[in-house]
This record gives C-alpha cells, sequence and structure tokens, in this order.
C-alpha cells in the first residue's frame, strides 16, 4: 500500500524529515480512521505540505497505535515521542491543542528517506479535509 500524509504546511516539518530530525509521524483522531489498521510495515508514505506538490518518500518501519483514555495519557505518550515526531522536546500550545480530546494515535515510523520529483495528486473522492490518503498504488492517484 501507498500512503500520502499531507503535512501542515506551518508546522515547517518536512525540511526536518529530510534532515533525519523527524523520523515518526503521528496523527491523533476522534474516530479509527486512515490509517488506522490500514498501514504495514514496508509501505510508502509521501509526504507533501498542504497546497504543495508530494516531495519526499519514506518507508515504514514500525507502527504504534493507542486507544487514549485522557488527555494527560495523550501529552504524556507525545512528550515520549516528541523529539522523533517534533524534532523538539518542547510541546508548542498548537500541538497540545491539536492532540487534546483525541481517542486516537497512530506513531508511524520511518526510514529510507529520500527526496522525489515534485508530483500532483487528484484528492478526489477522499474529501477536502482529508490529511492522510491511503491507496494500492500512488500512481492511481498521480496527475500527469
Amino acid at each position: 500500500m501507498d500512503h500520502v500524509a499531507i503535512m501542515k504546511k506551518q508546522w515547517n516539518l518536512s525540511p526536518k524529515i529530510l534532515e533525519g530530525a523527524k523520523t515518526v509521524e503521528s496523527r491523533w483522531y476522534k474516530h479509527k480512521i486512515a490509517p488506522w489498521n490500514k498501514i504495514k510495515i514496508g509501505d510508502a508514505i509521501y509526504f507533501k505540505d498542504s497546497g504543495n506538490p508530494i516531495t519526499i518518500r519514506a518507508v515504514v518501519s514500525k507502527v504504534i497505535q493507542f486507544e487514549i483514555e485522557n488527555n494527560q495519557q495523550a501529552f504524556n505518550i507525545m512528550n515520549k515521542y516528541s523529539m522523533d515526531d517534533l524534532g523538539t522536546k518542547t510541546l508548542s500550545k498548537d500541538i497540545n491543542n491539536y492532540i487534546s480530546d483525541k481517542n486516537y494515535a497512530i506513531f508511524i515510523h520511518f526510514s529510507k528517506v529520500k527526496k522525489v520529483k515534485p508530483f500532483e495528486i487528484d484528492k478526489k473522492g477522499f474529501g477536502m479535509q482529508c490529511s492522510w490518503l491511503t491507496v494500492e498504488s500512488i500512481d492511481k492517484i498521480k496527475k500527469a
């Protein structure tokens, strides 16, 4: 399977992926949605900043899923992974707000990061606000 992770451009995390400072991508949800139970070791992840083309490819090396009981548990989990996920030990107010009151968290460890020739995708059918896409092959949504 191939996956597209759409990143918040203002958090400036894509450069950290390329430098090797970010080796984990986390997603926090109210409900079990993709990539929950859809991502496996060996799958490819393509990263793009919102509004920009895909520029990075990596390979999944480990997946950890959490059912979150309360905000304290969420903050403890995020603090444990913050250096690998965000490239920083300090959680900003934006990050704390992002993970607050979520029921599920998934931490995707990745390796074999490489820059790819930029390309656009067609998100039709996934929803305008969708920030994670799972497809059989990236070629199915890659624009010509």
